[in-house]
């Protein structure tokens, strides 16, 4: 049986969002202003200023983000066990904004990666337990909605990071180590904004009846294909990182880096509360899928790019890739389990994912050093279009519980 249609949309839902989402997508995007700021700048500060290698910058970014996930994996397990989401999600948010300005000060490529590691334990802290507050607040009609204005938000602090890092550097002049440290200020502020805003989402100590374990038991073979297929696409996504290299390969200064990250970051903002909404109507499969399409297809030209402009229009069709699939490939979650284990499912997507990227990226760096980034980035092409196919003969029932 094939995926069941969507309610229609009243005007009101249209434009009504949970507190919860709304002070969430507060939180991120402050806390995306912090860390984008940072991270469009940390490829040239670990290549020119601490001299480490493209290969360096890879098993950086690979470790990174295999720590987060596997925190992403326990913390949405734990906060379906204890019912305690808002104070996991603070924990998170807290741990990574204390932490992330310290790589201003390091002076090896080794610390940048042991202050990384300490950012991305906060990103796994809170992952999976905000990801379930969202779903749990919003029900079918909104959730590819409440994803989507969350995911808006998290890239609408990706363009304000972006551009108050080209200010920092192009316009006030300031040295790069400094800009790192005045991430602090905006990431404070994201603690606070989940600590006040978001009320009343935790439902207590679960029935004590309903056994929760760390396990693809509870989950029916739909969802188990769904997590393969997405790991399948992410062995082939590696991090961006890779692409802002590619970006100076083809001649981008230094400066213009930051500015052309903003453009991908403008585009993922516009268009991922519509594209959500749009999954609240039609399938969300076949949006994730063009999304993927658009993937390959983008990599392919980034391979074979020699000029700056190139740069500047694909990174702007890139966006669409994120728009496309952020907010609705979580939303999918949501729609294939019960209400009491999306903590564990999203752990289990964000994991999955997440653990994939280590040798997504060690790879994408070992196929850049040793034969060029067009055998790079065309191996993350390659996997993209096989992972679209293959979830475009996957068919599912959404849960009704």
């Amino acid at each position: 049986m094939g995926e069941t249609e969507p309610k229609k949309h009243s005007m009101r839902s249209l434009f009504k969002l949970h507190p919860a989402v709304i002070f969430l997508g507060i939180a991120s995007l402050l806390n995306d202003l912090s860390s984008e700021i940072l991270y469009p700048l940390l490829p040239i500060f670990l290549t020119t200023y601490l001299g480490a290698s493209v290969a360096s910058v890879g098993i950086i970014e690979g470790i990174a983000e295999t720590t987060a996930s596997l925190l992403k994996l326990y913390s949405g397990y734990l906060s379906d066990k204890i019912g305690k989401k808002k104070a996991l999600t603070v924990i998170g948010y807290s741990i990574s904004n204390l932490t992330r300005p310290l790589i201003g000060l390091v002076n090896s490529w080794a610390l940048v990666l042991l202050f990384r590691f300490t950012d991305r334990v906060g990103k796994g802290i809170r992952t999976s337990p905000r990801d379930a507050i969202v779903a749990s607040v919003s029900d079918e009609s909104t959730r590819g909605k409440a994803f989507g204005f969350h995911r808006s938000m998290d890239n609408l602090g990706s363009l304000l990071g972006a551009l108050t890092g080209f200010l920092l550097l192009k316009v006030a002049g300031l040295d790069i180590r400094t800009i790192f440290l005045l991430v602090l200020i905006p990431g404070i502020l994201a603690v606070l904004s989940v600590v006040l805003g978001v009320k009343n989402v935790d439902k207590g100590i679960p029935d004590s009846n309903k056994k929760i374990s760390l396990s693809f038991k509870p989950f029916d073979a739909k969802f188990k294909k769904y997590i393969l297929i997405l790991g399948l696409f992410t062995l082939g996504n590696s991090s961006d990182a890779f692409l802002l290299l590619k970006a100076k390969e083809c001649g981008l200064a230094d400066a213009y880096i930051p500015l052309v990250w903003m453009a991908l970051s403008l585009i993922r903002t516009v268009f991922s509360t519509p594209a959500g909404m749009l999954s609240d109507r039609v399938s969300r499969k076949r949006i994730i899928v063009v999304g993927w399409l658009i993937y390959s297809i983008v990599y392919i030209l980034f391979a074979y790019s020699t000029k700056v402009w190139h740069i500047w229009a694909l990174f702007c069709i890139y966006g669409f890739y994120y728009a496309l699939t952020e907010g609705v490939e979580k939303a999918l979650v949501a729609d294939m389990v019960r209400e009491e284990l999306r903590g564990t499912a999203y752990g289990i997507y964000n994991f999955v994912v997440g653990i994939v990227a280590l040798p997504s990226s060690v790879i994408c760096g070992f196929l850049w050093q040793k034969f060029g980034s067009i055998y790079a980035l065309g191996f993350g092409a390659l996997l993209a279009f096989a992972a679209s196919v293959l979830l475009l003969g996957l068919r599912y029932e959404k849960n009704q519980n």
